[in-house]
């Protein structure tokens, strides 16, 4: 048994899930279900990203606490997770005292190993807001490439990264005057230090060939020290023995992933030292976006070698969501949250499209609306979920719910069965797009079955009626397989389907059981045709929502 921790990246806590999001957390979901279908402890750990310059801002806006504003955010995100079939093991808050006493002992174990610095530098300062700017409240043209209405730390039409001060024309986002430069202290990450054995863990399998060539670059370049401080007002935790500074929200958040753990642990009474010790054999992996590896493949490493932490086993980028061909948009109407789609359309309907969309390249994803309901009404409902309806309809009306002692086609079956190991490889590998096409040809294969040998027809013949219940007899087995080999896809369905059939709850090791003399349950409709008027109604309340 392998023993896994797995993290999708924190969701910002001022701001609701939208389908966007939903690209990482459902392709983490569905990876981590099928390692539990093996019967590996696979844990998936996550936590709201609870501070910041934006949650103080918008807590002022709405007049209530930052605590008020990320405590029902909480709530909101867990909704949210849980009615899209989301499982995780632990969902905590980067603002709480386990987060706290990781990210002062971590500093203060850097601070000893001399990678901790202080440094008087120029920062941005608004005067009307009486604040000095975060990089991404400030808004100009990129140094490099000129680029307009860039944020101040990088830009995203040429991809270059770059000192606040540098931004051209610079402009205050929070009271949208020009900000002033004003001297502070700062304490700095000294990331030139871990130079050598960046380059060495970079090296290894731990990132994809995009994000490794990217990581190079950025290490040919230099390291340059990372600013890990941010003044008052900021909502976050203090610096050790300042109570004017703090930790900037991108030194917290990741050290989050080891808060929530182990707030998993003391809950489930587990050794937190077994995941998270050094020497640890347990494998971690994070899955996050293409646009926070930087983060994620240098910071984040260098910090847990110098404080002493084991590294991820692997780091997954994933590419953005665009919504018919276009980038996610609130003023084109192309921007969902999560609950706006729940609103119209059932969550296995995106789980399964996603799957359908999502390989292991950093490639963008795009939901094109006749694409998705052209793939969930022809493959998933009529070819899937058709071959349960049609076969059961006469299992249970003819054949009091009971089964066929025998099979007819067990050649069909191994056949099927024979593809299990490839669909566990290619979920292993994230490559569910292979997963779907090759379980749709399954599908095909099984449809063409019971078109030539018609139960529907036999039925009606008193000599050929046994015959046809062992024909819809291998159509239920047949179904059981397809429906167990997209059980990490669509979770709800699969009980459904068990429950039907009165199996087991499926997994890798038993889902080549045939069921045969059983009886089963009366077929209930599983899940409906995509209405267009559905899709229409959700992107009319989304105007709504934008207009409002």
């Amino acid at each position: 048994m392998r023993k896994i921790l797995v993290t999708s990246a924190l969701p910002y806590a001022n701001g609701s899930i939208h389908l966007g999001h939903l690209v990482e957390y459902l392709q983490t979901d569905i990876w981590v279900r099928s390692q539990k279908m093996s019967g590996n402890e696979c844990l998936y750990i996550c936590a709201d990203d609870a501070h910041g310059t934006p949650i103080m801002l918008k807590a002022q806006e709405l007049k209530i606490t930052p605590e008020k504003l990320i405590e029902s955010t909480y709530k909101e995100h867990i909704k949210d997770f849980s009615d899209f079939f989301i499982e995780f093991d632990n969902y905590y808050s980067t603002h709480s005292e386990e987060n706290k006493e990781f990210s002062t002992h971590i500093y203060n174990q850097l601070k000893k190993n001399g990678n901790i610095i202080e440094k008087t530098i120029e920062q941005f300062y608004d005067a009307e807001a009486k604040m000095f700017l975060p990089d991404r409240y400030i808004k100009g043209e990129c140094p490099k490439c000129g680029a307009k209405d860039q944020y101040g730390d990088s830009c995203e039409e040429c991809g270059a990264t770059y000192s606040s001060t540098e931004i051209v024309n610079p402009i205050s986002i929070v009271s949208n005057s020009s900000p002033i430069t004003k001297k502070t202290e700062h304490f700095f990450f000294k990331l030139s230090d871990y130079e050598d054995f960046l380059k060495e863990w970079i090296s290894s399998d731990t990132t994809q060939l995009e994000i490794k060539n990217k990581l190079n670059e950025w290490l040919s370049d230099g390291l340059a020290d990372w600013d890990i401080t941010r003044d008052k007002p900021y909502f976050g935790f203090n610096i050790p023995d300042h109570d004017d500074k703090y930790f900037y929200v991108w030194l917290d958040a990741p050290i989050g992933y080891i808060a929530s753990f182990k707030n998993y642990c003391e809950k489930n009474n587990k050794d937190f030292n077994e995941y998270w010790d050094k020497e640890s054999d347990c494998e971690m992996y994070h899955f996050i976006g293409k646009d926070i590896s930087y983060f994620h493949a240098l910071f984040w490493p260098a910090m847990l070698e110098g404080s002493n932490f084991r590294k991820p086993t692997a780091i997954f980028c994933h590419g953005f969501l665009t919504i018919d061909g276009e980038k996610m948009s609130k003023s084109r109407g192309t921007f969902f949250n999560a609950r706006t789609y729940l609103n119209h359309l059932s969550p296995e309907y995106l789980r399964y499209y996603y799957a359908s969309r999502l390989t292991n390249k950093i490639e963008d994803i795009d939901l094109n609306f006749d694409d998705f309901i052209s793939r969930v009404n022809s493959d998933l409902v009529g070819k899937i979920i058709n071959i349960g309806s049609r076969c059961a309809r006469f299992i249970n009306k003819d054949f009091n719910n009971k089964l066929s002692g025998e099979l007819k086609n067990s050649e069909l079956i191994k056949k099927c069965l024979a593809k299990v190991e490839d669909i566990i490889k290619n979920y292993e590998d994230r490559n569910y797009s292979s997963n779907i096409r090759l379980i749709t040809s399954m599908a095909d294969d099984v449809n063409k079955y019971l078109d030539e040998e018609k139960p529907w027809v036999k039925i009606k013949n008193e000599s050929e009626k046994e015959l046809a219940q062992k024909i819809c007899t291998d159509g239920l087995n047949l179904f059981r397989i397809l429906i167990g080999c997209l059980k990490p896809v669509i979770p709800e369905i699969a009980k459904k389907v068990e429950a039907i059939m009165r199996c087991a709850s499926i997994n890798w090791e038993n889902i080549e059981e045939i069921i045969t003399s059983d009886k089963i349950e009366t077929f209930e409709p599983i899940i409906t045709r995509i209405d267009k008027d559905a899709i229409e109604s959700m992107k009319n309340e989304n105007i709504g929502d934008i207009n409002g």
